[in-house]
């Protein structure tokens, strides 16, 4: 491989947070999709102690990419390093190394490290690999700058997470192919007016739709999702309501057998928000705070969750 074929580069940001409380934050990828924006899904393939691989759904330059890595732990020394075990094209090869230095007892530097290669060494390829990870990397560390921050000030009220479940008897294959089959909502859901959807062969979707709220006013969301038949669909909102800075979520089905041989599943919908505090004296009125808030944000989720969910109740129950 020539020399000139791999490409190495190096970002960095500093945070008002200890170095412990960092390399923690980006050690533990179940909070991958709340601080970093290009995100949408992290599971573990494989996890040990120091060694593990995992699996990721995440945007790159706007589009949705998943690929397979390999991390290596070092708490002590608060590195993590990185490789692509299974790259999507147009890369070939992709590591790096994450590095949390300790400035004081209250402040960190952060340095992220890439390596990489594209398809064929080719050159367009390689400067589309370029500004994916420019901007990906300038996006993961400020996004993780102020997420440490926000919690280092204790600001946890803006985060908000809650789950509704309905009980089916069903199986759960039909309950997941009426929330998978997006593309049919606006036929199936009285709140949903209108939907674009586009799904790629393994599974990967993009949902916009627009929805309508109690007061028939609409506005348009818009998700990506990951799906694993026949058992969750992990999403989430890269086009935001005013009030949420961050929605993520999944719908999750767990089927059983009763004791009289019913066939039932429990059908789950959980979501994880950050309130944007900026707009809620906007939307809700200058005397409305955190509080009104949650509670609205909270309130407006769960009736189209349950709503969609008593829709997949009645379908997969008439299905028999």
């Amino acid at each position: 491989m020539p020399p000139s074929a791999l490409r190495e580069v190096e970002h960095e940001i500093v945070v008002a947070a200890p170095a412990a409380d960092v390399y923690r934050l980006i050690a533990e990828v179940e909070n991958w999709p709340r601080i970093f924006p290009p995100t949408i899904h992290v599971d573990h393939v494989e996890r040990g102690e120091k060694e593990e691989v995992i699996r990721i759904w995440a945007t790159a330059n706007g589009e949705p990419k998943n690929w397979t890595s390999r991390r290596t732990l070092d708490p002590e020394a608060l590195r993590i390093g990185f490789r692509q075990t299974i790259s999507t094209p147009p890369v070939a090869t992709m590591g790096g190394t994450w590095i949390i230095e300790p400035l004081s007892d209250s402040e960190s530097r952060i340095r992220l490290l890439h390596d990489y290669r594209a398809v064929d060494d080719d050159p367009k390829n390689l400067e589309w690999i370029d500004n994916a990870v420019d901007r990906n990397s300038r996006s993961e560390l400020a996004a993780l700058k102020g997420n440490v921050e926000l919690a280092v000030a204790q600001s946890r009220e803006l985060l908000l997470s809650f789950e509704d479940s309905v009980r089916i008897n069903g199986s759960a294959k039909n309950v997941f192919d009426f929330v998978n089959e997006a593309q049919l909502w606006a036929e199936r859901l009285p709140h949903v007016a209108k939907v674009r959807f586009e799904e790629d062969a393994n599974g990967l979707q993009t949902l916009e739709m627009d929805t309508r709220a109690k007061d028939g006013s609409t506005h348009t969301t818009k998700s990506i999702r990951v799906t694993f038949p026949h058992h969750k669909i992990a999403y989430k909102q890269i086009t935001l309501p005013a009030l949420m800075s961050l929605h993520t979520g999944y719908w999750t089905f767990v089927e059983h057998e009763e004791a009289d041989g019913t066939v039932v599943t429990t059908a789950s919908s959980q979501h994880t928000v950050v309130i944007n505090p900026e707009n809620i004296a906007r939307v809700l009125g200058p005397e409305a705070g955190v509080a009104e808030a949650r509670e609205y944000v909270q309130g407006a989720l769960s009736t189209n969750s349950l709503a969609t969910l008593g829709h997949a109740k009645d379908y997969a129950e008439a299905k028999g």
